[in-house]
């Protein structure tokens, strides 16, 4: 069974990305969100937390990124869970509007 979480915990960020802007113009914004949400948990948190309707879900975890330092030491950094929320025709969300 999937751990309770709050929806303010749920959705961390919104992504800002060049991909995420264009996608934002077709109703679908997209967001990093904890690693152990689910679909539904996502769904009723962005709707509870922006006041739309949700009416599509898609998730991608996405993998470590591995980098090298100056030193050659290779890091690696955290793998992240991102969603991909369409809202029903009419619904926006204004934090993404002038970005």
């Amino acid at each position: 069974m999937a751990k309770a979480l709050h929806p303010t915990h749920i959705v961390l960020r919104p992504v800002v990305t060049e991909k995420a802007t264009r996608l934002a113009e077709l109703g679908k914004y997209v967001f990093q969100v904890h690693p152990e949400a689910t679909k539904t948990q996502i769904k009723e948190a962005v709707e509870k937390v922006f006041g739309v309707k949700v009416t599509k879900v898609n998730v991608v975890t996405l993998q470590e990124k591995a980098r090298r330092t100056r030193t050659g030491h290779l890091l690696l950094g955290r793998p992240w869970k991102k969603a991909i929320v369409t809202l029903a025709p009419g619904h926006r969300i204004e934090i993404f509007e002038g970005v």
